[in-house]
């Protein structure tokens, strides 16, 4: 990730907030070239459920545009900082997961997650 694209992210999900917000990124090897904002359909505040022609929309743009899909991202504006059992259950892409969760100071955080089988582990967000 480079800073800006860590900073689109967070925009996103604070512009959002106190719902969860969600989206896509794009790339190739494991580096991200394009993040892809999707409204979430949910409307909550504990859960996201991408809007499904938007989801297909950024499906599409990553195959016409040479990419791969390499990671989705989410916020979970009330807690934890990391993955909860909704998205262990609905993880349906073996793809990194960003969380993105408001530290003690407010400031937004992100930690990486590979999550597999019913677990997870967490990955590092390298950021430059």
């Amino acid at each position: 990730l480079t800073k800006d694209q860590l900073q689109q992210m967070i925009t996103h999900v604070d512009l959002h907030a106190p719902l969860e917000a969600c989206g896509l990124l794009a790339g190739l090897n494991a580096k991200v070239e394009t993040v892809l904002e999707v409204t979430n359909q949910a409307q909550s505040a504990v859960r996201f459920v991408m809007d499904p022609i938007e989801q297909l929309k950024a499906f599409e743009w990553i195959d016409s545009n040479g990419q791969e899909l390499i990671g989705i991202f989410h916020s979970h504006p009330t807690g934890p900082e990391t993955v909860s059992p909704t998205d262990i259950a609905q993880a349906a892409y073996a793809v990194v997961h960003v969380i993105l969760a408001p530290t003690e100071n407010g400031a937004w955080h992100a930690r990486g997650f590979w999550i597999n089988s019913g677990a997870y582990d967490e990955v590092t967000l390298q950021v430059s």
